[in-house]
């Protein structure tokens, strides 16, 4: 939960830096993850798959009331991807969804938790007990 009144009062940069605190705790696994105008989460390009693929590895949520916020985020660890085979995601049916492990990063979640709370203590602030 964050509170927007202290930071703007700002979604869209919020979901910004969301997307931001999920690309740089991607770049600490070696990770390229992406922005993509007009759509909300993370990319990574898949040139393995063809020409202009790219795969979502990272969905965002957010719920604001009384300028608190109340996100969400999914980041693709080591889900069973077959799972996703009915989503499209973004409303865009030529790209997929891809894990860390579906990229070969084999790692635990405690790894990305550790990573993750850095990344967002850099990007928003300490996180209060």
């Amino acid at each position: 939960m964050l509170d927007l009144r202290a930071r703007g009062r700002d979604v869209r940069c919020l979901v910004k830096g969301l997307e931001g605190w999920l690309i740089d705790t991607l770049s600490a696994f070696n990770i390229d993850g992406e922005r993509r105008e007009g759509r909300i989460g993370v990319w990574v390009r898949r040139p393995d798959k063809g020409f202009n693929r790219e795969d979502k590895i990272a969905a965002i949520g957010v719920r604001v009331s009384r300028w608190v916020t109340f996100h969400g985020i999914a980041l693709n660890v080591s889900p069973d991807l077959s799972h996703f085979g009915g989503i499209v995601p973004c409303g865009i049916s030529d790209q997929g969804v891809t894990s860390f492990e579906d990229l070969g990063q084999l790692v635990s979640m405690p790894e990305v938790d550790s990573v993750l709370r850095a990344a967002f203590e850099h990007r928003f602030g300490p996180i209060a007990a």
